[in-house]
C-alpha cells in the first residue's frame, strides 16, 4: 500500500495547520502549563467542589474492569498514547536516530542512568533522614522533555545544537527508564492470566504494522484491548502504549531514506498526545489544595515533598553531570567539541524539571487524591520551578557567550 489509507483518513492530524502547531515542543509544553496552571486555581477557588467532582466523576463499563473515574481515565488512558508516541521515538532513535552508534550514545546513556540513580538517592537520604516514606523514591528520577526543551528554545537562541541533540537523546533513554521502573516497581497486583492474553491483541497489532497494514478499522480495536488487558493485569496501562509502539518498524522495506512507519505514525499522533492527552492529565492531576500560604508552607515540610524538591533540583544536575564527566574522563567516550562543561551542567540543571511521569509515579506511589500524593504535586512544582530558573541563569549567561561569538565571527568575516 503505497500511500496508506490511514494518513488519508487522518488528513486534518496530517497536514492542518492546528496539527503542525501542536506538534512543536514548546507549544506541548506550554499547553501542560496552562492546564496545570487552571487546575491550580480552579481547586483553590470557593468552586472547588466543583473541579473535584469532575475529576472524581466515573464512566465506563464495570464489567469490564474500567469504570473509572475521569482522573483515571487521564492518568491510565489518555497517558498510554503519550507512552504510544515515547515507544515509537524510542524505537526510532535505537534503529535509526542518534542511539544506533553505541559512541554516540554512551554518553547520554549514562547521563540518564545518573540522572535516575542521583535523585531516587538524594529522596531516599532526606525521607530515611526524617522518617518520611520511600514509596517515592522514583518521584524526582522523570525529566519531562517538553517543558525543558521549552524553556531550552526560549532561552538558547544561541547555545550549539549539539546541547539540544544531547539533551533529547538523554530524554528518550530517560523516558526508558522511566517506563522500566513504572513496570517493575509499581506493579502493585500481577494477574499473569489477564497480562498473557494482553499480548495476543498487541502481538496481532505487531503482525499488521510490519506487513505494513496501517488500516485504523483493524489497528485501534487491537490497540484499545490490549491496553484493557494489560489494565486488568494490574500492570500500569501506559505500559501497553509502549509495547504497541515497540512492535511499529522504522525502516522502509525499499531501503529508502524517506520516512518509515514509526516516523509517519509519530508524526500523526503528536498532535492528539501534546495537544490533548497530556494537558488533560496535567489538568486532572495538578489540582492540589495548597490550603494557603500556610498549606503550602505545610506542605514544603513534609520528607515526601523535601525529597522531590532536592532530587530534581540537586540530585538531576550532579547525577546527570557527574556520570557524564566520569564516562568522558575514564573511556574513549568524547563530549561534542562545541559544547562545554558548564554547558553540560546548564542542561543538566534542566534535567530537574519534571511533571508528566514524575505526578504520575506519585499516583502510584501513594493513591489518588491521597494528602502524600498532594504534596508530591507541590514537590513537583517547586521543584521544576526551581530546577528552571537555575538552568535559565546558567544557559542565559552561556547563550550571551556564543551570541557574542558568533558576532564577532561574523564581523571578522565581513573584515575580510
Amino acid at each position: 500500500m503505497s500511500t496508506p489509507a490511514m494518513f488519508k483518513r487522518a488528513s486534518f492530524f496530517e497536514s492542518s495547520r492546528i496539527a503542525e502547531i501542536l506538534r512543536a515542543e514548546t507549544v506541548g509544553g506550554m499547553l501542560v502549563i496552562a492546564a496545570a496552571l487552571i487546575a491550580i486555581v480552579w481547586a483553590n477557588t470557593p468552586w472547588s467542589g466543583a473541579y473535584d467532582g469532575l475529576r472524581e466523576f466515573a464512566v465506563g463499563p464495570g464489567s469490564l474492569h474500567v469504570h473509572l473515574s475521569l482522573r483515571a481515565w487521564a492518568s491510565d488512558g489518555l497517558l498510554a498514547i503519550f507512552f504510544f508516541v515515547a515507544g515509537l521515538e524510542l524505537k526510532r532513535e535505537f534503529v535509526a536516530g542518534d542511539l544506533k552508534d553505541r559512541r554516540q550514545a554512551a554518553l547520554p546513556v549514562a547521563a540518564a542512568v545518573g540522572g535516575m540513580l542521583a535523585p531516587a538517592g538524594v529522596y531516599a537520604v532526606v525521607n530515611t533522614v526524617a522518617d518520611g516514606d520511600l514509596s517515592g523514591w522514583a518521584i524526582p528520577t522523570a525529566t519531562d522533555i517538553a517543558f525543558a526543551v521549552a524553556v531550552l528554545a526560549v532561552i538558547g537562541t544561541h547555545l550549539p545544537s549539539g546541547l539540544r541533540t544531547f539533551m533529547l537523546a538523554l530524554a528518550v533513554v530517560d523516558d526508558l527508564l522511566a517506563i522500566t521502573v513504572i513496570a517493575i516497581f509499581y506493579t502493585h497486583e500481577l494477574h499473569l492470566v489477564w497480562l498473557v492474553l494482553a499480548l495476543v491483541p498487541i502481538a496481532a497489532f505487531g503482525v499488521l504494522v510490519q506487513r505494513r497494514v496501517t488500516s485504523p478499522w483493524l489497528l485501534l480495536p487491537l490497540a484499545v484491548v490490549g491496553w484493557a488487558l494489560v489494565h486488568a493485569s494490574g500492570v500500569h496501562a501506559t505500559v501497553a502504549g509502549v509495547l504497541l509502539g515497540f512492535t511499529v518498524p522504522v525502516l522502509r522495506r525499499d531501503g529508502a531514506d524517506a520516512k518509515g512507519l514509526a516516523e509517519h505514525l509519530e508524526h500523526l499522533v503528536r498532535p492528539l498526545s501534546a495537544g490533548v492527552a497530556v494537558p488533560l492529565f496535567a489538568f486532572f492531576a495538578a489540582g492540589v489544595h495548597l490550603g494557603g500560604w500556610s498549606g503550602l508552607g505545610d506542605a514544603l515540610t513534609d520528607p515526601i515533598a523535601l525529597g522531590v524538591v532536592a532530587g530534581l533540583v540537586l540530585g538531576k544536575p550532579v547525577g546527570i553531570t557527574a556520570a557524564t564527566w566520569l564516562l568522558a574522563r575514564y573511556t574513549h567516550a568524547q563530549l561534542d567539541e562545541e559544547l562545554a562543561w558548564i554547558d553540560v551542567l546548564g542542561m543538566a540543571m534542566l534535567g530537574g524539571i519534571g511533571f508528566t511521569v514524575a505526578l504520575l509515579i506519585g499516583e502510584l506511589g501513594y493513591g489518588e487524591g491521597s494528602a502524600a500524593a498532594d504534596h508530591v504535586t507541590i514537590g513537583v512544582l517547586v521543584g521544576s520551578l526551581l530546577a528552571a530558573a537555575l538552568a535559565s541563569a546558567v544557559l542565559r549567561r552561556r547563550n550571551r557567550i556564543y551570541r557574542r561569538l558568533c558576532e564577532e565571527e561574523a564581523e571578522g568575516a565581513l573584515a575580510e
